[in-house]
């Protein structure tokens, strides 16, 4: 079960299917999809993804799954992947908690947002090795490029799990926290960047995944963003900001 909640122009999405670590299945998947679609409608100006009960999501629900039969390719190519290239592209802030376990798809959804913030008892890395199966959602690119060969390998192939705080130490994710302070941390950040210049964390979100998927060099990076920073003198923000920072008072943004 997949709940949607809006206030103050923040979507809160909420896997909530604590009896089964809100593992997933294809309904599932596009119930957040729909999520997703219903609070880009709404125009909300950020948005938090997080897990009822134990965990945030202990990846694909197999329970039902026949391993003879089991139509991956259309399971993780025809709904996992457009989920998790929609979340990205998701035109506004997105923020996640991350807590007990975070494994296959469930890594893959904390990879597709913005920023991750991460219990001190989440349990994040591939338990595939005893599946017979491999790591996925995305887990490869991020592990290599966060933590290297060796030990994206090392995980894969142990089957060792990470804490909250090794996972952010290694630099996969944000920041850690103690567990009773994660979710308000994360709503709390979620509802100050709503209150932001949201069109230029836009710019920045942009840009962002441009240079990490095209792996640009410098001076083109700074090429771009001298492009993007030229379009933001044209918004009500830019100027907005200017302005309060000019009369010393707190800036108003609205998102354009």
């Amino acid at each position: 079960m997949i709940d949607l909640t809006i206030e103050d122009d923040v979507a809160t999405v909420v896997l909530n299917a604590p009896a089964k670590l809100n593992s997933l299945d294809e309904q599932a998947l596009r119930d957040i999809g729909r999520a997703y679609d219903e609070a880009d409608a709404a125009g909300v100006r950020a948005l938090v993804l997080r897990g009822e009960g134990r965990a945030f999501c202990a990846g694909r629900d197999i329970s039902a799954v026949d391993p003879r039969d089991d139509d991956v390719s259309g399971y993780l190519g025809g709904l996992v992947t457009p989920l998790l290239q929609r979340m990205s592209r998701f035109p506004a802030p997105t923020f996640a908690v991350a807590h007990g376990a975070c494994l296959g798809v469930g890594l893959g959804l904390l990879i597709a947002t913005d920023v991750v913030y991460v219990a001190e008892s989440a349990k994040i890395g591939s338990p595939f090795a005893a599946l017979g199966a491999t790591l996925d959602s995305g887990g490869h690119a991020l592990f290599v490029e966060r933590l290297g060969a060796h030990r994206t390998l090392d995980l894969i192939y142990t089957g060792r799990l990470m804490s909250g705080t090794e996972a952010v130490t290694s630099g996969l994710f944000s920041r850690v926290l103690p567990d009773d302070e994660v979710v308000q941390t994360t709503t709390d950040a979620a509802a100050t960047a709503a209150r932001g210049a949201t069109a230029a964390f836009l710019a920045s979100k942009q840009l962002v995944a441009r240079i990490r998927d095209e792996r640009l060099a410098l001076w083109k990076s700074i090429e771009i963003e001298n492009a993007a920073q030229a379009a933001l003198c044209d918004t009500d923000d830019y100027r907005e900001g200017f302005a309060a920072f000019q009369q010393k008072r707190t800036p108003r943004f609205r998102g354009r």
